[in-house]
């Protein structure tokens, strides 16, 4: 019976693992910080013509640091309140 209750363990915890792995917030947060780095650096070599075709706003930088906000968010967020891991299961007899 224990060898059961060794792999039911080791089970609990890969999935505990894969849990903290695929958190929603790590996959948005980490797409948003890319995108809004990304974006940020074109904004900020844009051309003058880019910033005519935006009435003389740099849509590109705004954007990109709005995104970059957004991202960084939901990384600290994820830093501060990680995923609990599953309460454990008291063996069945």
């Amino acid at each position: 019976m224990s060898e059961l209750q060794r792999e039911v363990s080791e089970l609990e915890k890969k999935s505990a693992t894969a849990a903290r792995l695929f958190d929603i917030r790590r996959i948005i947060g980490g797409l948003f910080t890319v995108y809004g780095v990304i974006v940020t650096v074109a904004g900020l070599t844009a051309s003058d013509a880019d910033l005519e075709k935006a009435v003389g706003v740099n849509i590109n930088l705004w954007t990109g640091l709005g995104m970059l906000a957004l991202g960084l968010f939901f990384l600290v967020w994820l830093w501060l309140r990680p995923v609990a891991p599953p309460a454990p299961r008291p063996p069945a007899e």
